[in-house]
Order: C-alpha cells, then structure tokens, then sequence
C-alpha cells in the first residue's frame, strides 16, 4: 500500500483522536487486555493496551508518538504475528486501502483470540453526505470503488454486531464527513490532505465543486439549505463498528 507514502505527510495535524469516537472503540474492544492496531497510521485510538502496531508506510510510522507502542511496517495480508497473538485486533478506517480484503480480514481472525473491532463507513449512507452529493460527486464515483459494503464485511467476519457512530459537530478526527457542520474547512487543503477521498483526486476534479461551496458559503445559500444541521449536535453520516466476538 504506497496511498500514504504521498498524502500522508501531515497527517498527524489534521487527524486527531476526537475523544467521543475512542470511547465507543474502548468500549467495543471490551475486557481485551492486549490489542493489535492493523492499519494504525500516526496511532490514533491505540487504546493502552495495544501490544504492536501493524502499518505499512514508514511515512506514517514517522509520526507515531514516541509513547505510542511499537510499529512494525508490514500489511494486514500478510501479519507477521503468530495465532492467537492479543485478545483483540482493531483496523480503523483502513479496509478500504487493502488490495486483498479476503486475506486481511483471515488475517484479523487468525491473530485475535476473542474479538476483532472495525471501523469503516456504510457508502449506501455515505454517498448521500452534502460535500459528495451537491458538490463532489465524482469523490462519491471514486469511494464506490473503494468502499466495503458493510454485509459482505460482516459475512468475511463470520457475524458482527454493527453499531452506528454518529459524528459529533466539533469532531477533532479530520476524516471524510468530520466537517459536516463545519463547511468552510472543506476549503483548507491542509484539511483535504488528510481526508485519502479528497487527497487521492486531483485539484482539476475537485476545484468546481470547493469553488461552488465557496460560493454557496459567501451568498448563504450553504446555510439556507442545510438550516437542519445546523443545531445538531451530532450526525449521522454512514460511519460504523463492527464488532465480531470469536
């Protein structure tokens, strides 16, 4: 997996824990007493207990925290662990960049004792979210290529339990739909390189629609029609958990 070894540099500026979504993690992940963080980029949400982290880019292992547990570069296809390694394996928001999903998620099943935790996102929800559908729907082709459908994830697991994760408004985690209150940042191309949706598109795919969001935010026809939203304290985007008991 070579994504992160161009858009990830600055990762670790944009893309900070929100405490909300660690919590519902935590308490996913249960009485785990060791866990292994497959696909763990800068860290984040690597609960205490995590004894290794797997990822694959040295640009990301870069920017690890130095208190964080010891990252070894490799790929969740092939997991360089013996059976029955830790209590429970987490892969957050990484599915979707494996080149093989069926031998990653063997993977999870062989290394974990009691349970696997993933979070990923639902496209069928997902691709109605405001910035893809009114102004980047050409980001929302790009994620049907690339989106896991939540049945075939559940089936690969053998069943999990699939619980909704409703964004907060003031989310400190940058990812796809973290902003949804907050449309000027879509603006920000420090945010964008944090979000592998909008960081995988060139600029000429994706300045028409962030120039008629700017537009909209200047006249406030943003506001007008997304009134809804704008007293909500959370929203439901498509995010998910699944948690498979072993």
């Amino acid at each position: 997996m070579t994504t992160y070894e161009g858009i990830g540099a600055t990762y670790s500026c944009t893309r900070r824990p929100d405490p909300r979504i660690a919590a519902r993690i935590q308490a996913a992940l249960g009485d785990a007493t060791s866990v292994i963080n497959v696909g763990a980029g800068t860290g984040s949400y690597e609960p205490p207990q995590t004894s290794v982290a797997i990822e694959p880019s040295p640009v990301m292992i870069a920017q690890r925290p130095p208190e964080a547990a010891p990252a070894v570069q490799a790929s969740a296809e092939s997991l360089p662990l013996r059976t029955d390694s830790a209590d429970a394996v987490m892969a957050l928001l990484t599915v979707h960049h494996w080149t093989d999903l069926e031998a990653g998620i063997r993977e999870l099943l062989r290394v974990a004792r009691q349970r696997v935790v993933i979070f990923t996102w639902d496209q069928n929800v997902f691709r109605r979210f405001w910035l893809l559908d009114e102004y980047l729907p050409e980001v929302a082709a790009f994620d049907e290529g690339r989106a896991v459908a939540i049945d075939r994830l559940a089936a690969l697991l053998g069943g999990a339990r699939i619980e909704t994760v409703s964004i907060p408004h003031d989310c400190t985690d940058g990812f796809g739909a973290a902003f949804w209150r907050r449309p000027q940042a879509y603006l920000d191309p420090r945010v964008r390189a944090g979000m592998s949706m909008l960081a995988q598109n060139n600029e000429e795919v994706l300045r028409p629609g962030l120039d008629r969001l700017a537009a909209d935010l200047s006249s406030g026809a943003w506001h007008e029609r997304h009134a809804d939203l704008l007293d909500r304290e959370t929203h439901e985007a498509g995010y998910r958990l699944l948690v498979a008991d072993l």
